[in-house]
């Protein structure tokens, strides 16, 4: 008992939970070094989509919000996006969709040039 004064059953319980899944871990990385996997599968199944050309599903998600927010950084910077001084959603909704419209007649310009 004189190991566990100054610690609460609750303490113990949860340093035990961590021991256990620590152990849990080594024995994981263990197995998997002795059947000669370096990486853990994720990573595997990533490299060869990579390698045939496959975007895996994060690197899909990447491209769309890159593309999204490029046109969210141009409404700002040239359709003035950054300083609404109007308050309310209705108010503000206004000047930006005139600047949505302006930068869609913008890419319809751009487009037909």
């Amino acid at each position: 008992m004189a190991q566990h004064q100054g610690t609460s059953a609750g303490q113990r319980r949860l340093n035990g939970l961590r021991n256990q899944h620590s152990r849990s871990w080594a024995r994981g990385i263990e197995w998997r070094a002795a059947r000669g996997w370096s990486r853990p599968p994720l990573k595997r199944e990533a490299l060869a989509r990579r390698s045939i050309g496959q975007l895996t599903p994060q690197a899909r998600r990447y491209r769309k919000r890159s593309t999204v927010e490029r046109v969210n950084g141009r409404l700002k910077d040239e359709f003035g996006g950054r300083h609404v001084r109007v308050r309310g959603y209705a108010k503000v909704l206004c000047p930006l969709m005139l600047g949505i419209v302006a930068l869609l007649v913008d890419q319809l310009m751009r487009l037909t040039l």
